[in-house]
């Protein structure tokens, strides 16, 4: 049986975070509020990246951190659910991103770090590639995988390639299922999983950014066939990153749904008693991230299903 979820989550403790010019051009979550100096934001960074693995480890999620190194700077290294993504079959996949200094973040000393814990990658697909052509794919920020049922979400966007993404999925043998999303100024959703998370039972969404009414429709109906319950969020909410959530288990083989505190103090009560009747929630504080970054918890957390010795 395919797993959606997993108790073990690769994070990237920061060394330079900060606010990226190049990231920037088409993420609208990205802010510059200049109330903290260079310094102040990446320490700020550290200790909410520091305490938020603290909170995961407590809850019983096996959490593998790797240093990123001081050179070359990579304000954006926090995020490394981007750049690879690591499947049950044993396949590790990297890809192609949009901004030059996040293609820096590929980093073999990270991948070792899953490795060095007993993870086994049985075959590597290299799609960075797409660079040289203009064509991104940023990992599970463009894709949303519904790894039960093999379909893999994706809002079209500068950096999430149509082309890039069928090929992918006959790699892995799963459907593409496609759509457009935009925020309330008509702009592209930059990543998928800031408005959309997937769980075991559930899918969270702001389905006011698909504007399309029948590539809504095509979503809703995906969802009833699949057996996943629709918990709508608000374009005020997204802007929380209440779409940017994961849910993972812990070594009680309970499910965890992770969010950063901004968006657990978004929801509504209704919103999380339905939630809480699929799965255990849990917050952290990341606001620096969040703020300065574009990318909330979901984006800090790439998870590890390959197959361990």
């Amino acid at each position: 049986m395919r797993r959606q979820t997993t108790r073990h989550i690769l994070m990237v403790r920061p060394a330079n975070f900060g606010f990226n010019e190049e990231t920037a051009a088409n993420n609208a979550f990205q802010s510059r509020d200049g109330q903290l100096s260079p310094d102040a934001i990446r320490q700020k960074a550290v200790e909410e990246f520091d305490a938020f693995v603290q909170r995961l480890r407590d809850a019983g999620v096996d959490v593998l951190v790797a240093q990123d190194s001081g050179s070359p700077i990579k304000p954006d290294a926090v995020f490394p659910n981007n750049w690879a993504t690591f499947h049950q079959e044993g396949r590790l996949i990297t890809y192609p991103m949009f901004a030059p200094t996040r293609r820096l973040e590929r980093d073999e000393k990270v991948l070792q770090v899953a490795f060095e814990a007993g993870f086994r990658a049985e075959s590597r697909v290299h799609l960075e590639s797409g660079e040289d052509a203009g064509r991104f794919l940023e990992g599970t920020g463009s894709i949303i995988f519904d790894h039960q049922n093999r379909l893999a979400y994706a809002c079209l966007s500068p950096r999430t390639d149509a082309g890039l993404l069928d090929e992918l999925c006959r790699i892995l043998d799963y459907s593409p299922v496609v759509f457009h999303a935009v925020d309330a100024s008509g702009q592209d959703i930059y990543h998928t999983n800031v408005m959309m998370a997937m769980g075991e039972t559930f899918v969270v969404i702001c389905l006011d950014t698909v504007r399309d009414a029948q590539e809504r429709r095509m979503l809703e109906n995906k969802f009833r066939e699949t057996g996943k319950e629709i918990v709508e969020i608000t374009l005020e909410q997204m802007n929380a990153f209440a779409g940017n959530m994961l849910q993972v288990r812990n070594n009680r083989a309970e499910t965890l749904l992770v969010m950063s505190e901004q968006a657990y103090r978004s929801l509504f009560p209704a919103q999380i008693e339905v939630l809480e009747r699929h799965t255990r929630l849990l917050h952290s504080p990341i606001d620096t991230i969040e703020t300065y970054g574009g990318g909330s918890a979901r984006c800090m957390m790439a998870e590890v299903f390959m197959p361990s010795s």
